[in-house]
């Protein structure tokens, strides 16, 4: 019989490398938490046989109890392999990192390998990293003046609970330790959060293609985990398209993508992110899709396919989660995807890098809202897409700023027809924001007779 040393299956000729033998046990288990060592075969794979006494068996296990740390106890046997004696060891142990005379060893190939300070830190930081929460954390530096009165009122009030002083409130809500404030608090009810956590912002951006080549609005916003919720819901509403539908004789606005599909969307990436990333939730729009992105991947065994499937399982930020379910802004985490597909049957899941996306399908200009008699009615006037052609023509690099000005709107405003003239191909930007300018794809008669048609 022959067979390879691997990661988690080690060979020694005899119990004269039994020291050795001991060290490969640690590797392996600081590696796998699991595999078996064979005394009596070399470490080509073939089988050579061992001497065993009365004594062998008890030695092996004496010397792993002895030198092993946290202490393991394995299973020792004699096997035959080839018709020769050899003697089997099987380990298991989950109580990582394990030390062999004092000093932790790691499995790379087949080989066992000393770890470093450091090593032996991250290894240890990266086991313990799930048993510690940011949401249940301290947040050092911050202290109860930091925290908004009128925040702390409105989150109580929502709650159905009374407010007496700032103090006791986060006392109640166990938002305090030892009189310090956890981020929790921090982020749900600080007059500045970035102040102290770095990621507490939004970033969005809207860009002409189905790709970031070309940005036509980027934005980005701070304050505390309410506020940033609101902005990207009204930043998603304000860039994508509005149908209408006919209730009798009542115009009622239907946004291309379902208002509670997205704000689940922009809830959970809150909600469930990873707060050691230092990145931020981005919302971005494409031509054909919106996606909102959070840092961090799936957390405590949850998969893609097991979420579409409405399985739940341990929360990431446990603490946060249960604020955010007393004022109903979230309830279990598969629910919430069931809820995203109830009312976007074609949004879609991806882990991309370290970060988790939810992605919604745009809906094309001449398709129909469901729910009634529906029309869309982008938010566009023609006359204004003309006076924009006209002021590019006459100054390619006018600024969205310039243009509001000239044509009596706002700035939002401007952004949005600029979009739409970069989406129909009827003008196109080139350069980035600083130093570009502006071309016009279509000749201005062309834009003139399609106004007429609108």
């Amino acid at each position: 019989m022959e067979w390879k040393e691997t990661e988690a299956l080690e060979f020694k000729k005899t119990t004269s490398e039994l020291r050795e033998a001991v060290i490969a046990i640690v590797a392996i288990l600081n590696k796998h938490q699991a595999g078996e060592l064979y005394f009596g075969v070399k470490n080509d794979g073939e089988a050579i046989g061992q001497q065993i006494g009365s004594d062998t068996i008890r030695d092996i296990s004496r010397e792993v109890a002895n030198n092993i740390e946290p202490k393991i106890y394995p299973t020792v046997t004699k096997v035959k392999l080839n018709e020769k004696p050899c003697i089997k060891v099987h380990f298991k142990g989950k109580e990582t990192p394990y030390y062999a005379y004092g000093r932790a060893y790691i499995r790379v190939a087949d080989e066992d390998r000393k770890m470093s300070a450091k090593e032996l830190e991250n290894f240890i930081l990266e086991k313990n990293r799930d048993k510690v929460r940011w949401d249940y954390e301290v947040c050092p530096d911050a202290e109860l003046k930091d925290i908004s009165p009128d925040k702390l009122k409105t989150f109580l009030k929502a709650s159905g609970l009374k407010y007496d002083d700032a103090e006791n409130a986060l006392n109640k809500l166990k938002l305090l330790r030892h009189g310090k404030l956890l981020n929790t608090a921090v982020i749900l009810f600080g007059k500045k959060p970035q102040d102290f956590l770095s990621n507490a912002k939004l970033r969005c951006a809207v860009f002409a293609g189905t790709d970031t080549v070309t940005s036509i609005d980027m934005k980005e916003f701070e304050g505390d985990l309410f506020t940033l919720i609101e902005k990207a819901e009204e930043y998603i509403l304000e860039h994508i398209n509005i149908g209408m539908r006919l209730e009798g004789f009542k115009r009622v606005d239907v946004p291309e993508i379902d208002k509670e599909a997205y704000r689940e969307a922009v809830i959970n990436a809150f909600c469930h992110r990873d707060y050691y990333n230092p990145d931020s939730v981005h919302i971005a729009i494409f031509r054909d899709r919106l996606e909102v992105r959070s840092p961090g991947l799936l957390y405590g065994g949850l998969t893609i396919a097991k979420i579409k499937e409405g399985h739940s399982s341990e929360r990431r930020n446990e603490l946060l989660a249960d604020m955010l379910h007393r004022v109903h802004f979230v309830e279990k985490w598969g629910k919430g995807i069931k809820l995203i597909l109830s009312k976007e049957p074609t949004a879609d899941f991806e882990e991309v890098g370290r970060k988790f996306f939810t992605i919604f399908k745009r809906k094309e200009t001449t398709d129909k809202v469901s729910g009634g008699s529906t029309q869309k009615t982008p938010r566009k006037h023609p006359e204004t897409a003309q006076k924009i052609i006209e002021e590019i023509t006459k100054k390619p690099t006018v600024t969205r700023k310039e243009l509001a000005e000239i044509i009596g709107t706002t700035n939002d405003s401007i952004k949005h027809h600029l979009l739409k003239l970069v989406e129909g191909k009827k003008i196109k930007r080139v350069g980035g924001d600083k130093g570009g300018h502006w071309e016009v794809v279509n000749n201005l008669s062309n834009i003139k007779q399609e106004n007429k048609k609108v």
